[in-house]
């Protein structure tokens, strides 16, 4: 299948005649041909391209929590997908076929962001989700995606490690509706030896995104045994968002389990994730999760205000729902932070996978 190639503007030629993209902090810097580490931009015609644009490795409709958002219209179902390549090179990738691919017969769908908005309307998905691998290294087609769907009232949101440089971020997330971040550690070591970056520019993204827009914010922090899961950085951590981003940015934990390069790490135990729940909410996160472990009270929300429980969660099916008016607690009446419906989404656990093509 021949690769669909766009222009691209987020770059700038160097002294000595390469071109350096400047799209996230990798800063590529590429001869005619060369590729950047994410492997979609390349430069061609003297010129930096996304090559990969309109293209997708599949289409899935999953439940929103599966992202995951426990705030942004709980039960709905969202239509996601992802191309190939990535701009870090995290060891425990679990997604690594696709965000390390170097094969573009990955890429076995392909649709245009009409075709997908038009299909997530059809499918009956409140959002669309740019997920598997980082939606940041093809800006261009999630951003006209967004556009597209921003016109059928379509939400869309990014799971992504934010890793993108300050121009081109307040352009990707002027389209976005919500954002998982991908918050790996919180060390630079763990960033430079682990993932191939640096945690700053992280850092800075979450605070852009939060103080700076209207994009609805989570975090998850996949917990590998040994690497990041001391209570030390647990502590640092969850500080660090209370302080910068607010209380009210609900936190994900979720556990490793052994893949790509480091398949002799153990599994992260469920009770280092109970432990990184208390841990944040000792420090002031009102709302903690568990993830990728059966723990229904972990992954449940609770009002701030008086502790009963509002949003029942086991997996990914909803149980009781104790959310009154404008997502209040019905109980104390505190508002709960999200975006919520009137009445909870009913898409439950299922997982339906879907082929488009224009």
């Amino acid at each position: 299948m021949q690769e669909t190639v766009v222009s691209t503007k987020y770059w700038h030629r160097e002294a000595d005649g390469r071109l350096q993209c400047d799209l996230c902090p990798r800063h590529c810097r590429l001869r005619e041909g060369q590729r950047g580490l994410c492997y979609v931009r390349q430069r061609l015609d003297d010129e930096v391209k996304l090559v990969t644009y309109g293209r997708s490795s599949g289409f899935c409709v999953d439940p929103i929590e599966k992202k995951p958002l426990n705030h942004f219209y709980p039960g709905s179902s969202v239509l996601s997908f992802g191309t190939a390549g990535c701009n870090l090179a995290c060891k425990f990738c679990q997604n690594w076929d696709m965000s390390k691919s170097r094969a573009m017969d990955t890429l076995a769908d392909s649709a245009s962001p009409e075709r997908l908005a038009e299909s997530a309307a059809g499918l009956g998905c409140r959002s669309i989700a740019y997920t598997y691998n980082d939606p940041v290294i093809f800006h261009e087609y999630a951003i006209d995606v967004a556009g597209a769907c921003r016109e059928k009232g379509i939400k869309s949101v990014a799971v992504t490690a934010a890793y993108i440089d300050p121009e081109p971020r307040i352009e990707f997330f002027r389209a976005m509706d919500a954002a998982n971040v991908d918050l790996k550690a919180f060390t630079d070591r763990f960033y430079y030896k682990v993932c191939g970056g640096h945690l700053a520019p992280v850092l800075e993204t979450l605070e852009f995104i939060r103080n700076e827009t209207d994009v609805w914010l989570e975090t998850t922090t996949l917990l590998i045994p040994g690497e990041n899961d001391s209570d030390e950085e647990l502590h640092e951590m969850t500080r660090w968002v209370v302080e910068h981003l607010g209380p009210d940015v609900p936190m994900h934990f979720s556990a490793f389990h052994p893949d790509w390069k480091m398949r002799d790490t153990p599994r992260t135990p469920p009770a280092t994730l109970s432990r990184a729940r208390r841990i944040a909410m000792e420090n002031g996160v009102r709302y903690a999760y568990t993830g990728n472990v059966h723990d229904s009270a972990g992954g449940s929300t609770y009002c701030p205000g008086c502790g009963e429980l509002v949003i029942e969660r086991d997996w990914y099916e909803l149980g009781k729902w104790r959310l009154g008016e404008h997502g209040a607690c019905r109980n104390c009446k505190t508002a709960i932070a999200g975006h919520f419906d009137p009445l909870p989404g009913t898409f439950g656990a299922r997982r339906i996978p879907v082929r488009l093509a224009d």
